[in-house]
């Protein structure tokens, strides 16, 4: 008997892009549909999806606008990271029971052709920490720091979002490679996370706190290396507190993701002049080839307790998916949120 006559499954739900939004996602937003499984092709594979990835990247594929990967269309399944087990199998690479990590989509089940998938090996970490700490946000993490941060010991460094997916682990690269490392986060409790259990030496607590004299206190010799994750006002509060030769890593700007109109750009830009300073920002797909030693090594940090990897699992459905999404820009997650459909 083949999968699914064995396990009595026969459809496939999905969440698809109804409209584009305007400001913040709402439900209406989206929709759900259910087809039958599709039995896969020669050379191609089945997967039962497992866990879906929720980032913030996915709110800027839903805008009509340029950027560095399509929109994602009207009535298309909604794009998004996820790991899953492969039930069906006629790929020469890939098994009936192998676990797999891929850009398979908010659904229940995937068919592949093997393009874009990683294997996921249990030696290294688990499921979940494919789509964390081993997966694109531990990627986007380590070559956005190293490669464009470029630190040095003894260098101060500050990042915003610092309990989420990516500013988390920063952090702990940063203390790993001798720095003073201080995060802006929001709230007591997150602050009180990021420097008691990640490790940072200070937190700016920038929803309570004043954002000049946090810095002054905190970078009395200036900011070496910035990691952005938020954009905005803190960006720019940055920009007025820059070392000489300060190196500014532009991940993201979750700040703005959600706006319903032109976000005004940063007025103390002309700092960089002053201080000889660069704002590079970069895509983690570039550095695809390189993606195996990245994630060696950080397997390796977990492992020795460098590196602690925060997650956010929520167990449900496909159906949920809007209201945990949501999650990222509420700041009701800590770390890695990911949805876990799994159901077992």
């Amino acid at each position: 008997m083949t999968y699914l006559e064995n396990s009595g499954v026969s459809s496939n739900t999905s969440i698809h892009l109804a409209r584009r939004p305007s400001g913040l996602p709402v439900a209406a937003d989206w929709r759900r549909e259910t087809h039958d499984i599709p039995e896969p092709g020669p050379g191609e594979f089945l997967v039962r999806i497992t866990m879906i990835s929720l980032d913030p990247a996915m709110r800027g594929w839903l805008d009509d606008r340029p950027s560095y990967l399509p929109p994602v269309a009207i009535d298309e399944v909604m794009r998004a990271g996820a790991v899953g087990e492969v039930v069906i199998s006629s790929h020469p690479r890939f098994k009936v029971g192998d676990y797999v990590l891929g850009t398979f989509g908010v659904q229940e089940y995937a068919i592949s052709g093997g393009t874009g998938v990683t294997l996921i090996d249990p030696k290294l970490g688990t499921p979940s920490m494919y789509l964390g700490v081993l997966g694109m946000t531990g990627m986007t993490a380590y070559f956005g720091f190293f490669n464009y941060g470029r630190p040095r010991a003894g260098d101060t460094v500050v990042v915003s979002a610092a309990a989420g997916a990516v500013g988390s682990i920063v952090g702990q690269l940063a203390k790993i490679n001798g720095c003073r490392t201080i995060g802006l986060a929001g709230g007591p409790a997150k602050c009180g996370y990021v420097v008691d259990e990640l490790g940072f030496d200070a937190a700016i607590d920038y929803k309570n706190e004043p954002l000049r004299e946090s810095f002054q206190q905190h970078c009395p010799t200036g900011v070496d290396v910035y990691f952005d994750n938020v954009g905005g006002g803190i960006l720019n509060t940055a920009l007025g507190h820059l070392a000489m030769h300060a190196r500014m890593v532009i991940c993201g700007a979750i700040s703005q993701y959600n706006a319903e109109s032109s976000t005004p750009g940063p007025s103390n830009y002309l700092a960089l002049l002053v201080r000889r300073g660069t704002m590079q920002g970069f895509l983690v797909f570039d550095h695809a080839d390189e993606y195996p030693i990245a994630r060696k090594r950080l397997a390796q940090w977990v492992k020795e307790g460098k590196i602690i990897a925060p997650e956010t699992i929520v167990p449900g459905k496909v159906a949920d998916f809007h209201d945990v999404f949501l999650r990222l820009f509420s700041g009701d997650n800590t770390g890695k949120l990911i949805l876990n459909i799994a159901g077992d």
